[in-house]
């Protein structure tokens, strides 16, 4: 359609005023802001403001934000215009177009602009106008973002005019999303909103699910309203996928917790039969020693905080490792055999660590930060991805990366496995049955502490952590199969997973007892689990 003469001396006109750089004269926009102390309502305030936008130059940004703040006054007797700052009974006063300082005033001396909701609206809108003719794309951006989700019919002039101009094409694309948003609440044409709709559902989260539900309650073209459900049933259908994706990035999220959590027991459990129900007191102290850890380096190395983790984790490994070596040497290993007896010591002596815990660092949570490395997060579609869970994911395939090597591939694991296999011909070959059990037993704890330093950067540091995943962890451990480390990854996502897709249909605590219902249902099927292995506990 060919455009009227009318038409593009009107968009050579937005060009020079919304995206062309522009210099207007100080002493103009100082005379300009001085009208707003002749301002009788706010619709005198409100054709400043317009007048103001309308110069395109970037230094009115100041004072139309004082103005939106409510710290733009006049002197009473000159009607000069200045930023100002209560104090008590003075005012500090600022250039409005430099915000060089300008002495102090009487509270009497000086006049307040008066604005309200309206007008602030306004001035929104005007400073988005002003931040697209900005060098920056980031700040060209963040205003096209803004006026999508605030539309506003009077500004589709303006980001024709960004458009026009753009060379960025995400920022051109983000400034035809805001325009479309701008359309549907315009009285433009159906043809335009037509077209307007059609972009929104290319977009199609759940900001353009939101304006296109809002334009269909009321819209009253047949067509329009037909194409704004169609855009509606479309998105939807792409969210329920996003969705589905979401929950599986979940469950393998709290999967590889659960990993961490149950890897250190599925050891224990699998090659010495013992139900350590003080595994999760392990895992506790892991966290604990991340604590400490950090307390020490803010206090005298804080440049060095980002390190802390990896400082924190040889550390909990040999503090848990050392405490579950002593359960081991002290109580257990008069216990073999009993299965009972050890259930009921070592409930003891998580009942003991708890108590020492609550006595030295008292009953309180404890607060553990995040490294910056581990700190904020991404998205893919709409798909939100945090850096935290994302590295504890990687961490703990990485450490049953390296616990798979060590059993495979090393003398120690070869015997780890003897004993497994078969406790008497293992100690007829020679092998010291008593310290395979001793260090078993130290490296399932240590990887428990492990586990405790990872899930500091997601759960509350408290006494009651690990009680939270002792349950869950043994429901791993048994539905992936006894000491079979494949097993206890394969069962650790899927009952991640499983928890993740229940939880929405369910709630989060009736979902976890579907989910021992189905254990529970499988083990009667398969009692050695998906993966089963021999072994003394399982042959007992």
């Amino acid at each position: 359609m060919t455009l009227s003469l009318r038409q593009l001396l009107l968009k050579f006109f937005l060009v020079l005023v919304f995206v062309a750089p522009a210099s207007a004269d100080e002493a103009a926009l100082r005379a300009i802001i001085a009208k707003f102390a002749a301002a009788k309502n706010f619709q005198a305030t409100e054709q400043v403001v317009r007048q103001l936008a309308a110069t395109g130059d970037a230094a009115v940004e100041r004072p139309l934000k004082a103005l939106s703040d409510g710290n733009l006054y006049f002197r009473k007797a000159d009607a000069v215009a200045f930023i100002g700052k209560e104090e008590g009974q003075t005012i500090v006063l600022a250039d409005p177009l430099n915000g060089e300082n300008a002495g102090e005033a009487a509270k009497t001396e000086m006049t307040k602009v008066k604005v309200n909701n309206t007008l602030r609206r306004i001035i929104r809108d005007a400073l988005g106008g002003l931040t697209l003719n900005s060098d920056d794309p980031a700040a060209r951006l963040a205003a096209a973002v803004t006026m999508f989700k605030t539309p506003d019919a009077a500004t589709i002039e303006a980001l024709d005019a960004a458009i026009l101009n753009e060379t960025v094409a995400g920022v051109k694309k983000q400034l035809e999303q805001a325009r479309a948003s701008a359309v549907l609440v315009s009285d433009l044409p159906a043809s335009e909103k037509l077209a307007a709709i059609a972009v929104l559902k290319a977009r199609g989260d759940r900001d353009a699910l939101s304006l296109l539900t809002g334009f269909s309650a009321n819209a009253e073209d047949g067509a329009t309203k037909e194409a704004a459900f169609d855009a509606i049933a479309g998105i939807n259908s792409t969210l329920a996928i996003w969705n589905a994706a979401q929950n599986v990035w979940y469950g393998v999220s709290l999967g590889s917790v659960l990993l961490l959590a149950a890897i250190g027991l599925a050891i224990t459990f699998g090659v010495m039969g013992v139900i350590n129900m003080a595994h999760g007191e392990m895992v506790m102290l892991g966290a604990y020693t991340t604590f400490v850890v950090q307390n020490v380096i803010r206090t005298s190395f804080p440049g060095l905080f980002d390190w802390s983790l990896a400082i924190a984790l040889p550390l909990a490994f040999l503090v848990a490792g050392a405490v579950g070596l002593a359960i081991e040497r002290g109580i257990i290993r008069f216990l073999y055999g009993r299965p009972l007896e050890t259930l009921l010591a070592t409930w003891g002596v998580s009942l003991i660590l708890q108590q020492a815990v609550r006595t030295i660092f008292g009953p309180t949570n404890r607060e553990v930060g995040n490294p910056s490395w581990m700190s904020g997060g991404f998205e893919i579609g709409q798909l939100a991805i945090t850096w935290n869970r994302l590295w504890i994911v990687a961490f703990s395939l990485g450490i049953f990366a390296i616990l798979l090597y060590v059993m495979k591939r090393t003398p120690w694991g070869l015997q780890m496995r003897a004993v497994t296999a078969n406790r008497r011909m293992a100690s007829s070959m020679g092998i010291r049955t008593p310290r395979v059990d001793a260090l078993t037993f130290a490296l399932g704890s240590g990887i428990a502490g492990i586990a405790g330093v990872a899930l500091s950067q997601i759960d509350n540091v408290s006494p009651n952590l690990g009680q939270g995943y002792i349950i869950d962890s043994f429901m791993v451990v048994v539905f992936g199969g006894v000491g079979n480390l494949w097993g206890t990854l394969v069962g650790a996502f899927s009952l991640g997973i499983l928890n993740k897709f229940l939880e929405p249909y369910a709630g989060a605590v009736l979902g976890k007892i579907l989910v021992l219902v189905l254990i529970i249902l499988f083990i009667q099927k398969r009692p050695r689990g998906l993966f089963a292995l021999k072994g003394r506990a399982v042959e007992a």
